[in-house]
């Protein structure tokens, strides 16, 4: 029997054109969606919008929220949902101020140990989804009120009454893990492109961007090392199998139940972070620290081509989601629009978003 007879009858062996394997990759839309939103800017906004400068404002929220929409998304492939990640950032950064201002401690304590306390947290979020099989967008939905509720009242008492907290910058200003956290990165380099008259540079000759800010060091980091482990590694393929058929997972070995509990604790350490970075930025943390970020992480989600049903999606979908979110956000501060234009490109772009994921997962697994 031929070659071509054979993937005629064999669906194992049949060929694919490469257009229908790049509709199969779940971050298509993301980066289309970049694509044709970058287009709009360049014929609507300013042009400084895609200067260096530029390009760098829209780049710190999109780090902020990615960090964020990349934990979500490796939950959302896992099948599981997390409302309280938004909240956790302020509850995170509360922690993370009283043990700088408060108890004095060094970054070098400080930060492990607010993203300990973030991880317990989120293993305590897996375990009650575990052991008493309500949906995780209950749990967790209840989780956001609380640690919103917990870090208004922690803020009063070690504040004396306020929601803020101060003195963040001046605890850690001499710590040498600061620039880790904080600041711009590859500050040389930048000074040495202003010199040679490769960027835009003061009549002092200081570079009018002076570094990349570690908020993006960070969120690409994050991106390869997620897109590692869910294409590269045996725990990759148990959050997979976990968000495509628990059962059957279980049934052949995956430890479920561990899974869903690590992703959990992932989403509340990835929102630690996310609130060390801006607390650290800010020299203050509050109440409203993190507000909707839930909502707008699950939307970088699903932009980025992650299913509401689970088992299938990309870190680097989400990526390129968090990128689109932060290009509009401040995109539209370029142009004439009204901003609250926003709202409605947010609504739109998850219509979109769940309409084109779902048309896609009908053409993988052949439903009609």
């Amino acid at each position: 029997m031929s070659t071509d007879t054979l993937a005629k009858t064999d669906e194992r062996i049949k060929s694919e054109s490469l257009a229908t394997k790049l509709m199969k990759r779940p971050e298509l839309g993301a980066i289309g969606g970049v694509i044709l939103v970058t287009i709009f800017f360049l014929i609507t906004a300013d042009r400084s919008m895609f200067t260096l400068s530029g390009i760098m404002n829209f780049m710190t929220p999109a780090a902020q929220l990615g960090i964020l929409g990349i934990a979500a998304a490796m939950l959302m492939i896992g099948g599981e949902f997390d409302l309280s990640i938004g909240s956790m950032v302020a509850f995170a950064g509360m922690i993370f101020g009283v043990f700088t201002v408060n108890m004095g401690l060094p970054l070098i304590l400080a930060i492990p140990l607010t993203i300990a306390f973030a991880a317990v947290l989120g293993a305590a979020n897996g375990l009650i989804v575990i052991r008493t099989g309500l949906p995780s967008f209950i749990v967790t939905l209840a989780g956001l009120f609380v640690l919103r509720g917990a870090s208004l009242v922690g803020l009063k008492i070690f504040t004396g009454g306020a929601t803020q907290l101060r003195g963040v910058r001046e605890a850690v200003a001499s710590d040498f893990l600061t620039p880790i956290f904080s600041g711009d990165a590859f500050g040389f380099l930048f000074d040495w492109l202003a010199k040679a008259g490769v960027i835009d540079a003061f009549k002092s000759g200081a570079p009018k961007v002076p570094g990349v800010p570690v908020e993006i060091i960070w969120f690409i980091l994050f991106a390869l090392i997620a897109t590692w482990v869910l294409l590269r590694t045996p725990f990759g393929n148990w959050i997979f199998a976990t968000g495509g058929d628990a059962l059957a997972a279980e049934n052949s070995g995956v430890p479920v139940r561990r899974v869903k509990i690590m992703l959990f604790m992932l989403t509340a350490t990835a929102a630690a972070l996310v609130a060390i970075i801006t607390v650290i930025d800010a020299g203050s943390t509050d109440a409203r620290r993190g507000f909707m970020k839930e909502f707008e992480a699950i939307i970088t989600a699903v932009i980025g081509g992650c299913l509401l049903t689970g088992g299938y999606g990309s870190a680097i979908g989400a990526f390129f989601g968090a990128i689109l979110f932060g290009m509009v956000t401040i995109g539209l501060t370029y142009t004439r629009f009204d901003q609250d234009w926003f709202q409605v490109f947010l609504g739109a772009m998850l219509l979109i978003a769940v309409l084109f994921n779902n048309a896609i997962r009908k053409r993988v697994t052949g439903e009609r």
